[in-house]
C-alpha cells in the first residue's frame, strides 16, 4: 500500500464525485502483466459517522473497513481521525470473465463482455458451519422481488432458538432475500440482496452470497442468465504495479466468523513464486513476505521486490491491454445506518 499526497487528493476527489453520482465501482482493467485496480484513500473523520456508515457509502464491507482501521472507534469517529478506505484490490488469479467471488476477501468481481472493465462489490458469505461452496457454476435464473421458501434445515435451526419461520416469506421489506436474486446452478444457492444491509462483508449467511441492495440491483441489471460464476478461496494474492510486486493478505476466521491470524502461511510462498515466475526480479525477502501475510490487513502492500521490465505474458481470458486509471466511479451514495452488525441475530438461510 502506497499513499502520496497527490494520489490521495486525486482518488479522494474521484470517490467523492462517484458518491454523488450513484454509480457502481467500475475500474479499467490493468494491462497484461499487472493486476491492481483502485487506490487506498484516507478520508477525514466525521463525528456523526460510524465505520458501518462509511463502509456502505464507499462500497466496502464491514470486516474489510474494520481491519483497515484497527484503532478507530467504530461507532463514533472523531473529526480529527482519518479513515482508510481499503479500495485498492489485486485481481484474483484466474480467468477475467463473468462473475468471480473470492471468499477469502468477501468480494465479488464482475468482468463485463468486451474485456475492458471490472466492477467490484463487497459481499457476505456463509458462516463456518454453512460454507459458501467453491467451484464453477452459472446464473440460471433472475428474479426481482423474490419469494423465500426456507428449507427444512433452516426452519429447524431457527425453531431450536424459538424463532419459527413460515413456509413462505413473500416479497417485500421483511424478505431476507431483498429485492433482487440471481439463482446459481448449485441448487439452493443465490446471489441476492438483503433487508439488513449493515452486515455486508461478514461471514453471516447460510451459504448464499449477499450484497448491498444497491449493488445486487446493479449486478442484476448487468448480467444475463447463463453468466459464468467462479467461487474461489484466495487469502493471499500477489500482483505487479509499476514494476513493484504487491502482496494482499486476508485473515483466517474462527468458528464465530471473527478474523484471526493464519496458523499456516506456507501458501503465500507459492503465490509469490507464481507472480515472479518468468519476470526479471530482485531478491525475495521471505521474512518481509511472511510479515505481510501474518499481518493480513486486507490491503495490497508494496514489497521490496522489483523487476527491471515486464515480460510479455498472455493476458487472462477476457482481459485486454488498457491503461490503468482511476475508477470511472468508485462508490454510491448510501443511506447512513448506525445499527451495529450482530452476526448471531441474523436470520438468513441459504441467502
Amino acid at each position: 500500500m502506497k499513499l502520496t499526497q497527490r494520489t490521495v487528493g486525486r482518488l479522494a476527489g474521484a470517490l467523492l464525485l462517484a458518491a454523488s453520482s450513484a454509480q457502481a465501482a467500475v475500474y479499467p482493467l490493468p494491462p497484461p502483466g499487472e493486476s491492481i485496480i483502485g487506490e487506498v484513500v484516507a478520508l477525514p473523520g466525521e463525528r456523526r459517522d460510524t465505520l458501518s456508515d462509511v463502509a456502505r457509502r464507499y462500497n466496502v464491507g464491514w470486516d474489510a473497513i474494520r481491519q483497515a482501521n484497527p484503532g478507530v472507534d467504530a461507532w463514533m469517529i472523531g473529526s480529527d481521525v482519518p479513515v482508510l478506505l481499503p479500495t485498492q484490490y489485486i485481481l484474483p488469479s484466474g480467468p477475467r470473465q463473468g462473475i468471480v467471488l473470492n471468499i477469502a476477501e468477501m468480494r465479488v468481481y464482475y468482468y463485463p463482455p468486451g474485456g475492458r472493465d471490472v466492477i467490484t462489490y463487497p459481499a457476505s458469505i456463509g458462516r463456518m458451519d454453512w460454507r459458501t461452496p467453491l467451484g464453477p457454476t452459472t446464473i440460471v435464473r433472475k428474479q426481482a422481488d423474490p419469494v423465500w421458501n426456507p428449507p427444512a434445515s433452516i426452519k429447524r435451526e431457527h425453531a431450536e432458538k424459538g424463532d419459527f419461520l413460515p413456509d413462505t416469506v413473500p416479497a417485500g421489506d421483511d424478505n431476507p432475500l431483498g429485492r433482487h436474486a440471481l439463482y446459481l446452478g448449485r441448487s439452493g444457492y443465490l446471489i441476492h440482496g438483503t433487508n439488513r444491509p449493515f452486515g455486508i462483508g461478514m461471514r453471516v449467511t447460510h451459504g448464499c452470497v449477499r450484497l448491498y441492495p444497491e449493488d445486487v440491483e446493479d449486478l442484476f441489471r448487468r448480467v444475463p442468465v447463463g453468466t459464468q460464476v467462479l467461487m474461489m478461496d484466495q487469502p493471499f494474492k500477489a500482483g505487479w504495479k509499476d514494476n513493484v510486486l504487491y502482496l494482499e493478505a486476508h485473515p483466517a476466521f474462527d468458528e464465530e466468523g471473527e478474523p484471526k491470524p493464519h496458523g499456516d502461511i506456507s501458501a503465500v510462498r507459492k503465490v509469490v513464486n507464481e507472480a515472479v515466475a518468468g519476470q526479471p526480479h530482485s531478491r525475495i525477502d521471505w521474512s518481509e513476505i511472511e510479515a505481510i501475510a501474518r499481518q493480513s490487513n486486507g490491503m495490497p502492500t508494496a514489497t521490496s521486490i522489483t523487476r527491471t521490465h515486464a515480460v510479455a505474458t498472455r493476458p487472462p481470458a477476457g482481459a485486454t491491454a488498457s491503461a490503468p486509471a482511476a475508477p470511472t466511479a468508485a462508490a454510491k451514495p448510501r443511506p447512513a445506518t448506525a445499527a451495529r452488525p450482530q452476526p448471531a441475530a441474523t436470520k438468513t438461510a441459504k441467502r
